[in-house]
């Protein structure tokens, strides 16, 4: 019965492991059309998305069939439950490269207002958020988990950057205002998936020693 067990917990966590490619791979998408301005690149990254959404569902699925057929213990329960909660922030983060990629696609046709380095930056962070916590989740790590929610920071510094700048180009080129909300809104959206990466870390230091920061995202 418990071999049976472990086998099912291997398949979560090669599920999970799949699960969070597939984001990484949507904030890539996202991010390249945005660089290049790129319409392809942004219309891979909405398709990822409905691949993210059904990678959830699957996930799901199996989590609720361990519960209701193994009756786990204590911290394979742990295991489970956090799986659960961290795929709903996978899942939202999916739902946000979307997001970058359709103001991509509007913004396509125009020449950019300033430079988009610290864009990138958020993104390759954010990337390196995720890979860590699932990394952490299926390595068992619990201080690889609290490494992961101590890189946020990184992204929040950028998104202050990018805010002032765009703020101190509107303020000096009124006719730049559209174009920099919608980079605004860009930034913002690399903001709330680091967000996300770091609830994710914090399942899994929840899944490893039953403490939780008690930190939620809507």
């Amino acid at each position: 019965m418990r071999n049976r067990f472990d086998e099912q917990l291997h398949t979560l966590n090669h599920e999970l492991l799949e699960m969070g490619a597939l984001i990484e791979r949507a904030i890539r998408s996202a991010t390249d059309a945005l660089v290049k301005q790129d319409v392809e690149a942004a219309l891979q990254a909405i398709a990822a998305d409905k691949e993210v959404d059904q990678a959830e569902r699957d996930i799901e699925s199996l989590c609720l069939k361990l519960l209701l057929q193994q009756q786990p213990v204590a911290r394979d329960l742990r295991l489970i439950s956090s799986a659960l909660k961290m795929i709903t922030d996978m899942e939202r983060i999916g739902d946000q490269a979307s997001d970058i990629a359709e103001l991509v696609i509007y913004l396509s046709k125009e020449p950019y207002i300033k430079d988009l380095t610290h864009l990138p930056q958020m993104a390759e962070n954010a990337i390196r958020m995720v890979s860590g916590a699932l990394d952490a989740y299926v390595r068992k790590d619990v201080v690889l988990a609290q490494q992961v929610m101590g890189m946020d920071d990184a992204i929040d510094a950028l998104f202050v950057t990018v805010k002032d700048e765009l703020i101190d180009l509107i303020r000096h080129d009124a006719a730049a205002g559209s174009q920099a909300i919608d980079l605004m809104m860009i930034a913002k959206y690399y903001e709330r998936i680091g967000d996300h990466a770091q609830n994710i870390a914090e399942w899994v230091e929840y899944a490893l020693t039953g403490r939780h920061k008690g930190v939620f995202l809507t």
